[in-house]
């Protein structure tokens, strides 16, 4: 089953950067909602890779096993809000990010933060997904 979540990119605001995120998404009456916490790019095992693109794989992996739990997947994902130590890491992030995502990409917020809980992380986020049964 695929998700009825409507993407809004009005033409009375820029467009969304080479169209890889919605300016906002429409979630219709009577979905189920997930609210996933702050992920990172931690393996089950405990242990971290060294490199961002390595923790951002993770975290996407993260993001998918969650969403899996709850019959979800990315395409249910409707805003993702990331937090990363600079704005190179924001590009890094969003290059690997857009691959998890077909032509239903969700609202994104990215924030630059002076470090996160742990210094060993380089990217945590969140993210909230909606799905129409």
């Amino acid at each position: 089953m695929t998700s009825a979540n409507l993407r809004h990119n009005p033409d009375a605001v820029a467009p969304p950067t080479q169209n890889l995120y919605a300016h906002g998404v429409e979630v219709p009456s009577g979905s189920r909602q997930l609210y996933v916490a702050g992920q990172v790019g931690v393996r089950r095992d405990g242990t971290l890779p060294a490199t961002l693109e390595e923790q951002v794989e993770q975290l996407m992996a993260n993001f998918e096993a969650i969403l899996a739990s709850a019959g979800m997947g990315f395409d249910d994902i409707v805003k993702i809000t990331a937090y990363c130590r600079s704005a190179e890491e924001i590009i890094g992030y969003a290059g690997i990010r857009n691959g998890y995502f077909s032509d239903k990409p969700p609202a994104t917020t990215a924030f630059v933060v002076g470090g996160l809980a742990n210094p060993a992380w380089l990217i945590e986020a969140d993210a909230i997904a909606f799905r129409a049964d």
